[in-house]
């Protein structure tokens, strides 16, 4: 037998052997109950990258998986790619976090709740696309700080999915660069033309904003009008992307597509065991799939060693790190790489 070929059995082997060690030693067995203190007891115990806590409220897996919008047929609807010229950029810095890159553009910083419907595909979009508008602003004027409209988009956009029930968000961008999306904040707020009519509510913790609705919510119905006061008409207060793509599933890519335009937006498989993240970099320690969704990723770090990508949720402030959260980096943790999209504003 030649030596490269016993080298590779060899090296086989070995692999096989340590990936076994390690589900052996972090991944939790199956028989535990994923929703259960035991769960998160089991998770600190392994003292690994991150930090578990009870999240009182999250024991419905039929809940969850409704939360978790990015539409399993998904992979139908991605958009052509675009890769930047890493070459011209220079080395890629260990840190970088767009809210500090650019202060003046506030919403990076802003975390958005999705109430008890699966809009996250819709949110992931219109957060990132609301930070971009403001970063790629006309140079020699203020820069515009601007909410575009979750509903607007949730609501309106026939070729996006089913809408509360889930969406992909590749189309999501293309429905900003051919129809537009207007203004629009939170639930119950003054902000922008649409704001979004979903209650926010306390997911996974006995907070300040009661309960969610355990049941998905219809989806809003479409309606070309802004609210009552607002003295902009709908088709005027339209924001239009001047393009919308896929990017290159490779870290440096990624990390080259943020730093130059900005946030943008991702999915993963969410596993049971992220609804109890608190802190630290996460990495699954289970095999119990809920469904995909959808965030904005706006910076990545390395912490304790651990490279990391830097997330913001849409379950509002009082669900992991303030609503943000960390994920490893660099091998697809949970798919974390394998669908992130993007666009440029145009104005």
């Amino acid at each position: 037998m030649h030596k490269s070929v016993i080298v590779y059995l060899l090296s086989t082997v070995a692999f096989a052997v340590s990936e076994d060690a390690w589900r052996d030693r972090y991944m939790i067995p199956g028989e535990t109950d994923t929703f259960s203190d035991k769960m998160i007891q089991y998770i600190n115990y392994l003292n690994t990258t991150w930090k578990a806590g009870r999240n009182p409220g999250f024991e419905d897996p039929a809940y969850v998986r409704g939360l978790l919008g990015v539409s399993p047929e998904n992979h139908r609807y991605r958009l052509p790619e675009r890769a930047l010229d890493l070459s011209s950029l220079g080395p890629l810095p260990e840190n970088f976090d767009s809210r500090e890159n650019w202060p003046e553009c506030t919403t990076i910083g802003e975390i958005r709740d999705q109430g008890s419907c699966g809009s996250c595909w819709a949110f992931g979009a219109v957060e990132a696309m609301s930070d971009r508008t403001c970063i790629h602003s006309p140079s020699g004027g203020p820069k515009l700080v601007v909410h575009l409209s979750a509903d607007d988009l949730l609501s309106c956009c026939r070729t996006c999915g089913d809408g509360c029930d889930g969406g992909f968000p590749g189309s999501a961008w293309s429905f900003w660069v051919k129809t537009g999306i207007v203004t629009g904040g939170n639930y119950d707020s003054d902000d922008g033309c649409m704001p979004y009519p979903i209650k926010a509510c306390d997911h996974h913790v006995n907070g300040t904003l009661g309960p969610c609705d355990k049941k998905i919510p219809p989806t809003p119905r479409c309606v070309h009008m802004c609210r009552k006061g607002y003295d902009v008409d709908y088709h005027d207060d339209k924001h239009y992307g001047k393009s919308s793509y896929s990017v290159p599933s490779v870290e440096k890519q990624i990390q080259a597509e943020i730093m130059t335009n900005g946030p943008v937006e991702a999915d993963f498989t969410v596993y049971a065991d992220f609804v109890h993240y608190k802190s630290g970099v996460y990495q699954r320690h289970t095999d119990h799939a809920l469904g995909g969704h959808a965030i904005r990723l706006l910076g990545w770090g390395v912490e304790n060693g651990v490279p990391y990508w830097l997330a913001a949720n849409s379950w509002n402030t009082e669900w992991g790190d303030k609503g943000f959260f960390k994920i490893l980096r660099g091998s697809d943790e949970c798919g974390i790489e394998d669908d992130v999209v993007a666009g440029l504003p145009r104005y």
